[in-house]
């Protein structure tokens, strides 16, 4: 795993020391010697980790981690606290601080590279959102609007996975008021909870007796609903080789037992602000999605998407050797009902014209708004008859219904006018194919409108 880590020390030897094992297992590594020049360093440099020491003069360790996890270009980058304390109120502090993680000196090797790996690899998942975000202007990722707005939702659901009683108590008392806590015993049932539930992160007691915990990790891993959901680990500190091992199996974090509560607050405050961070991500992206094939007022799927699915459903006619139909249809009169009743009213006649268009056609069929009162449906393996009978039930059913605008207060007459065109083998193109659906429609508009129109080339 390549990765470029930020190691922050005032001690030279220290910062040696950890250059020379990271390089080892082939991190880039650059180095600083204050917290200055690491935040000048994170604001000059891509980094996926930085090892920060605690005990600095001018800015500690524990001001560098704040100023970087409310930085909204720097707050998705890990950061591990390394020093020489080893109170449980030092650790607390620099988790509270934001920091991901927190070892003591002399650092092991093992639990070093182990908890970089686990981190870069979070930090990679969270990059590859970040940068499908990044083109979306709704994403807000240069404003701290989206950092303030997690760190100030507080709670969230936790799943105990834990056989012992008396230790599921305890730990329920240390987080009541915090979190939701909902207790599993039995690792069968916990799996099935995570198919059916939606967790903000998984505390699971390494040492049950009843079943294989590294096991459920595994399979939490292998389930699509439960795969990004945070865990963290109840473990023995003596017990590093089953510690590295869940580590290995994606587990994100782990306690020591005895659990302190303010760690254990901490630790679970950290993964499940993470949870959010990139759940937030994920919104956004399939937000930003559906604004680029969607149109925002009907709902419909938009011309710039109708264009690409009807060049596939093309293809896939002449494969198959399937007629297509295209019903192309125009809102009679529409100028005038924006004319006359404002386009408050028009977007209404819009948005309840897409509502019987879509209840009038089946789910194969791709209803599209073409642009301002014009709307395509495409209807894969239909030949131009049974495309008559879905367009003139379309046109029965604007017409013989008064539309409801102004929020009730008043109802229009409101008609439609269509233009049909079918490919029986799929053997034109778009445009050509389009352009019969248009003259078609352009007839039934000249005839008189409130008609349907079907052109009368069938490419062959």
């Amino acid at each position: 795993m390549s990765a470029r880590v930020l190691v922050v020390d005032d001690n030279p030897a220290n910062v040696k020391l950890l250059e020379a094992r990271l390089s080892a297992e082939y991190f880039d590594v650059l180095c600083a010697s204050s917290g200055p020049e690491a935040l000048e360093i994170l604001s000059h440099n891509t980094v996926d980790i930085v090892l920060l020491d605690v005990m600095m003069p001018g800015m500690d360790g524990f001001e560098v981690c704040r100023r970087i996890k409310t930085d909204p270009q720097l707050m998705h980058i890990p950061v591990i606290m390394v020093t020489a304390l080893d109170q449980i109120s030092d650790r607390v502090a620099g988790l509270k601080a934001g920091a991901d993680d927190f070892l003591t000196k002399p650092v092991n090797d093992l639990a070093l590279i182990a908890r970089v790996k686990s981190l870069v690899r979070v930090k990679m998942m969270l990059d590859e959102l970040r940068s499908r975000a990044h083109t979306s202007e709704q994403m807000g990722l240069d404003s701290s609007a989206l950092l303030k707005r997690l760190m100030h939702h507080d709670g969230g659901q936790i799943l105990l996975v834990d056989d012992s009683r008396s230790n599921s108590e305890r730990i329920r008392k240390q987080v009541a008021g915090q979190f939701d806590l909902f207790l599993e015993n039995d690792i069968a049932a916990a799996l099935r909870r995570c198919s059916d539930q939606t967790f903000d992160c998984l505390l699971i007691n390494l040492d049950m007796q009843t079943g294989d915990p590294l096991r459920l990790c595994a399979q939490v891993r292998s389930i699509e609903s439960s795969r990004l959901v945070p865990i963290l680990i109840l473990a023995q500190e003596a017990d590093q080789k089953r510690i590295m091992r869940a580590f290995d199996l994606g587990v994100n974090d782990y306690v020591c037992q005895p659990v302190d509560k303010n760690e254990l607050l901490a630790r679970l405050h950290t993964q499940v602000l993470r949870k959010r961070y990139t759940d937030a991500l994920r919104d956004s992206i399939q937000h930003t999605m559906e604004l680029a094939i969607m149109d925002g007022l009907t709902q419909l799927y938009n011309r710039r998407y109708m264009t690409s699915h009807l060049n596939a459903l093309l293809s896939s006619a002449r494969e198959k050797q399937k007629p297509l139909s295209v019903l192309l249809m125009d809102i009679d009169f529409f100028k005038s009902v924006n004319d006359t009743h404002g386009h408050d009213a028009g977007d209404e006649v819009l948005q309840e014209f897409s509502q019987r268009m879509r209840k009038n056609t089946r789910g194969i069929d791709l209803v599209c708004r073409y642009g301002g009162e014009e709307f395509v449906v495409i209807m894969p393996d239909t030949d131009h008859s049974l495309a008559t009978v879905v367009a003139e039930r379309i046109r029965k059913k604007v017409f013989e219904k008064p539309f409801i605008i102004h929020k009730g207060r008043q109802m229009i007459d409101v008609t439609v006018s269509i233009g049909l065109a079918s490919s029986c083998k799929g053997l034109e193109t778009q445009d050509e194919l389009l352009k019969r659906a248009d003259q078609a429609l352009y007839q039934a508009k000249h005839d008189g409108r409130n008609r349907v129109v079907v052109s009368q080339v069938c490419a062959a």
